[in-house]
């Protein structure tokens, strides 16, 4: 069992919900799971792994998934991590690729680009003049995919479980 720190930064709350989906799934695995919002997150050190995810707008992460990366890079490289972004609007969407700062960071820490996951925008989450216009019109809508999510937890699962039982070394 690996100790795990599901952490986000969200703007209106969807990335929010995908951390918290990703968490069932890694309890559910059998994982010690914390889901946390990344402000409140000043280290990692209590954790054996962890899961990082941050709303995606205009191609940047939100501030506090950023600081909580810098701040316990050191530590990260000792540490499994996981990076998700979600935001993007609309169907068969591409993926995204993460702002220059967490690309560098994932490189240094060893952790791969980013998964991006859809997004969401309705009339009732919609926040500032410009996310409410966007409501309002073709952009609107929840386009996330909960059984994708929770296939990519799963696959975040058991890479943690091959960490947590290795494979003993064959007989010389």
């Amino acid at each position: 069992m690996t100790d795990v720190l599901v952490a986000y930064a969200t703007k209106m709350g969807s990335t929010k919900e995908i951390a918290e989906a990703i968490g069932e799934r890694l309890r559910a695995a059998g994982h010690e799971v914390t889901v946390l919002d990344a402000a409140q997150v000043r280290s990692v050190e209590h954790h054996s792994a962890l899961v990082l995810g941050s709303g995606l707008y205009a191609g940047r992460w939100r501030r506090e998934a950023v600081k909580l990366l810098k701040r316990n890079e050191k530590m990260l490289v000792d540490r499994p991590t996981w990076l998700f972004h979600s935001g993007p609007l609309g169907k068969n969407l591409t993926a995204q690729p993460a702002p220059r700062k967490v690309r560098e960071i994932a490189t240094r820490i060893g952790a791969d680009e980013p998964v991006t996951f859809p997004g969401r925008l309705t009339a009732q989450t919609a926040t500032g003049f410009i996310a409410k216009k966007m409501a309002q019109g073709a952009m609107a809508g929840d386009f996330r995919d909960f059984g994708e999510i929770r296939a990519w937890a799963d696959r975040v699962a058991e890479q943690l479980s091959a960490v947590d039982s290795p494979v003993p070394p064959a007989a010389a």
